[in-house]
């Protein structure tokens, strides 16, 4: 037992100190270069500060000089004179400060960057689970000690890692391409959403109905709405949504949010089909996606081949962005909505850094997902904390906490004084089933949505449609929210989604049973992670079901060939 355990220290640290090495490769050729150039640039930005002193003074003595006196050779001499005194400095200037600042990263960089993160994450998941498996077995007080000391120490190391990795993505120089990029990226898809949904003639164009009528709870009817969106964006069809004596709001969508189109609101048209119709069809009424036969590519998981290259390199899970857009599009609030929502935060004295806490229970439990501990979830808060202390001095530990179970927020007040719980329990009474679907729990459960995605965390269950929902909205206040969450229990996913595949980069051999072969771009079906370092998937190539490494295997982007809506930008001076 004891040289089990030296095995295991011996490689957490090496495996600590190859990553850090490939986070910072240490002094180089390339260093020595870079010093030497910014040495170079430094002097000649002291040379341009002079000659600019220089020109500032000559301005100043020909600034009054008038030309009316002068010949039109001298005339336009000293014009030129004086426009190039005022201009000369530019092109100097954006030389200089070329040399000291990066265009854009490569996208090996981003995904490799992104790789040692989630593989540092998985490798102290695997270590930890593997001893606390040991600890179980074994009753030596000693040894158990020493095993603890590992654990304290080793989840030490881990935070320092991803401090660091954090860092590096801080000063690599690339952080304001990533804001800019993802601005960008978001500008020009909500673009295409309004061209879409704002035809010039609504009573020719092609139109795709989509009723929120989906028999179930709020976060499963914005999937539906969002997947009929997706269908509409793939067909070049304006979404209609028909959504009068929705059971969440009698009135409509149209009463709480924004209405999905300014031009187009009606399903009339001259030819009406349920899917999958006739293309010419010009109103075809669309199924839930349980139903849909045939599938469409347009599905989850897939992203827009056009957008994908540029996704793929901004953002480490590109569908969650790409469905975080079509809720930002559907979402925007009516200005009473909006209201009662900022009135809400300045009611509970929302304030950040905060941990948005979702925990669901009462219907859910025992059906769909299993029964967590508060405890469990505050482990998640606290290890947040102690990485983000790493960075920053934390005054106050705070979470907001969401649940539709009332008892839950008094627990935690009670259980964790140190921590500032931030909730309305008039929220949580309203979210039981008996009154779910209603005009105040549909405001709650809106709040709720809004305090968790605006967090710097989220912690929950990805087998809550509320949980996935916040994470997908909080995808719109960061470049790349993908690893700002912890799930008790699912990856993410979608829900009728096409299936989530996998590419293997490792071999493996099977340690143990229950694990399955794997070799060199097999291609995986998830079923999905057990936190322990492993993850459960079917091989695809042998059919074999079975437990892998996580940390062997890369996220397979799914694409599609969405339409590009190029007639955008037809007659403008612009690109997509």
């Amino acid at each position: 037992m004891g040289w089990h355990r030296i095995i295991v220290i011996f490689l957490t640290v090496w495996l600590l100190v190859v990553l850090l090495l490939a986070a910072y490769p240490g002094i180089n050729s390339n260093n020595i270069l870079e010093i030497k150039t910014t040495e170079r640039l430094d002097r000649a930005l002291s040379d341009l500060e002079a000659l600019r002193k220089q020109n500032d003074e000559l301005r100043e003595i020909f600034k009054d000089i008038t030309v009316n006196n002068f010949s039109d050779d001298q005339k336009l001499a000293i014009e030129n004179f004086q426009k190039r005194l005022t201009k000369v400095e530019i092109p100097f200037r954006n030389r200089f400060q070329s040399w000291n600042n990066k265009e854009e990263p490569n996208i090996e960089y981003e995904l490799l960057r992104r790789r040692i993160y989630s593989n540092t994450n998985e490798f102290w998941y695997y270590v930890r689970s593997s001893l606390k498996d040991i600890q179980k077995k074994i009753d030596n007080p000693e040894i158990l000690e020493n095993i603890e000391q590992v654990l304290s120490l080793g989840a030490e190391h881990k935070r320092s890692l991803l401090h660091d990795i954090n860092h590096l993505a801080e000063v690599d120089g690339y952080e304001e391409w990533r804001k800019k990029e993802s601005n960008d990226l978001s500008n020009l898809v909500q673009k295409r959403f309004k061209f879409l949904q704002n035809p010039q003639d609504c009573t020719i164009a092609k139109k795709l109905v989509c009723s929120l009528n989906k028999g179930c709870g709020y976060g499963c009817q914005l999937h539906h709405a969002v997947y009929c969106f997706m269908v509409a964006y793939g067909t070049k069809r304006t979404l209609i949504l028909k959504s009068k004596g929705w059971r969440y709001h009698k009135g409509g969508w149209e009463e709480i949010f924004k209405p999905i189109s300014d031009t187009c609101t009606t399903p009339e048209g001259e030819s009406v089909a349920t899917w999958p119709a006739h293309s010419e069809t010009q109103v075809i009424n669309l199924p839930i996606i349980d139903s849909l036969s045939p599938r469409l590519p347009f599905l989850p998981l897939a992203i827009p081949e056009d957008l994908a290259p540029r996704l793929t390199r901004l953002h480490g899970d590109p569908i969650v962005w790409w469905v975080g857009q079509i809720l930002k599009y559907l979402l925007r609030p009516q200005e009473k909505t909006a209201d009662l929502i900022q009135d809400v935060i300045n009611k509970l004295g929302y304030k950040r850094p905060i941990v948005g806490v979702h925990i669901r229970r009462t219907d859910k439990v025992g059906t769909e997902a299993a029964f967590h501990k508060l405890e469990e979830y505050m482990i998640e808060v606290d290890e947040f904390y102690k990485q983000l202390e790493l960075k920053q001095k934390v005054d106050v530990r705070r979470i907001y906490l969401a649940s539709d179970d009332p008892k839950v927020l008094q627990e935690a007040k009670t259980k964790y004084p140190e921590y500032e719980v931030i909730c309305d329990p008039k929220i949580s009474k309203t979210a039981a089933v008996s009154t779910r679907y209603s005009d105040t729990s549909l405001f709650g459960i809106i709040y709720d949505i809004h305090m968790l995605a605006l967090s710097d965390f989220l912690v929950c269950t990805f087998s809550s449609q509320v949980c996935r929902i916040a994470y997908e909205v909080m995808q719109n206040y960061y470049p790349d929210a993908s690893s700002r969450y912890k799930s008790l229990d699912d990856i993410y996913y979608y829900g009728g989604q096409n299936p989530h595949n996998m590419v293997a980069v490792l071999p493996h051999e099977p340690k143990k049973i229950g694990e399955m072969q794997i070799k060199v771009g097999d291609l995986l079906g998830v079923a999905g992670n057990h936190w322990n370092g492993f993850s459960k998937g079917r091989n695809l190539r042998t059919n074999q079901n079975g437990l892998y490494p996580t940390f062997k295997v890369k996220d397979k982007i799914e694409t599609a060939k969405f339409p590009t809506y190029s007639e955008i930008y037809v007659h403008k001076n612009e690109e997509p």
